[in-house]
């Protein structure tokens, strides 16, 4: 890419996707992805939402989910998860307890990765 220094996209090159990572990732995303479909029913009976904001912010959000699970093995599927994670605390404009889940999810996935980086770190020494 023109103008793009060696240490660009956030050094995403020298970005080691770990088999570790790629299980506890996409066990938090899949967690999240039925929490996310689970919040469309609440939004429409609880917060009062309109039935088509609500089915697609929490349909979206699941599949998107899904989505960022299935691409874990390349280092673009962590910067998606991350995005995930930023909507899933967003969504807590609609169901107010989202917030609370969101940062939950948010910081098992900021786990889930330092985690698995250092137990594999430990176990390839």
């Amino acid at each position: 890419m023109v103008g793009m220094s060696q240490s660009g996209w956030f050094a995403m090159k020298d970005f080691q996707v770990t088999p570790g990572m790629r299980r506890l990732g996409a066990s938090v995303l899949g967690m999240e992805a039925i929490v996310a479909g689970l919040i469309t029913p609440v939004a429409i009976t609880v917060g009062g939402v309109a039935p088509a904001l609500a089915v697609s912010v929490g349909i979206g959000l699941a599949v998107l989910c899904v989505v960022a699970a299935g691409l874990l093995k390349r280092p673009f599927g962590y910067v998606l998860g991350s995005v995930v994670q930023v909507l899933a605390i967003c969504t807590g404009f609609l169901v107010t307890a989202m917030f609370f889940l969101g940062s939950i999810f948010a910081a098992l996935w900021i786990t889930a990765i330092i985690v698995a980086r250092r137990v594999e770190g430990v176990t390839n020494r």
